[in-house]
């Protein structure tokens, strides 16, 4: 099977699946180039209300195939950078499901969803100090973010792997769950999210970013969104809300 990102939407939540089973899932330059595309067509389907990153089967993605890394300059690493941040953009909820690898590129792309949930047994390793590559510093600083400036260091240095208890403890990944109970939780969570108010998230979701500048833009949407209203009304009646804003 050729080295692909597959995608599909169902009850509302995206999935997009990186395949490239041959090699653990490893991103190729084609593969880089065309996650951007994948995520602006979801981020304007209305039906999308959450997005959940994940790779096929056992493993979420062992990161840039290194065959490739001997296209010319910078030009693998500028890709790698371009797709993250697309993915740390989507403008709703995003979560990657990990299990097996999760390394280098891997890492990079899981460390720009919204959160992570891993299944028992996964790995976590950033690995430019095996290779001599400089780590982008907009993906140093938001591994940085994620785990603190010690941890940041940790891997960064080494290129050792964590497992889910570290990964857990150092807050680089929020929820773990034994091995065959992952998929159940993501797609529970996912019905989580996409009940509630899409208004509330995109607003927090830039606010958490480190956006200073739009809490005028926010209050507008919130004046003219519903949510606000529905999410009152539903909760005196006692009865689920039915959000209406990004529909």
């Amino acid at each position: 099977m050729e080295p692909q990102l597959k995608d599909s939407v169902t009850d509302g939540v995206a999935t997009v699946v990186i395949a490239n089973p041959a090699k653990r899932n490893a991103m190729s330059a084609a593969m880089w180039r065309a996650l951007p595309g994948v995520l602006d067509r979801l981020a304007a389907d209305r039906s999308v209300r959450a997005l959940v990153l994940t790779g096929e089967g056992d493993t979420f993605c062992a990161g840039a195939d290194i065959s490739s890394l001997r296209e010319p300059g910078d030009e693998q690493q500028s890709l790698a950078v371009r797709a993250e941040e697309a993915l740390a953009a989507f403008p709703k909820p995003t979560l990657a499901a990990v299990r097996g690898f999760c390394v280098g590129g891997g890492s990079q792309l899981a460390g720009a969803c919204d959160l992570r949930f891993a299944e028992e047994g996964a790995r976590f390793g950033i690995t430019p100090s095996k290779l001599g590559i400089v780590y982008p510093s907009s993906s140093t600083r938001r591994l940085t973010a994620l785990v603190g400036p010690s941890t940041a260091k940790y891997l960064l240095f080494s290129g050792e792997l964590m497992d889910t208890e570290r990964a857990l403890r150092t807050g680089f990944v929020d929820e773990v769950h034994p091995a065959g109970e992952l998929d159940k939780r993501v797609a529970e969570f996912g019905q989580v999210l996409v009940s509630r108010s899409l208004l509330t998230q995109a607003a927090a979701k830039e606010f958490a970013d480190g956006r200073t500048d739009r809490d005028a833009h926010w209050a507008e949407q919130a004046r003219g969104s519903g949510d606000t209203a529905e999410g009152v009304a539903a909760f005196l009646e006692r009865r689920a809300p039915r959000f209406t804003y990004g529909l």
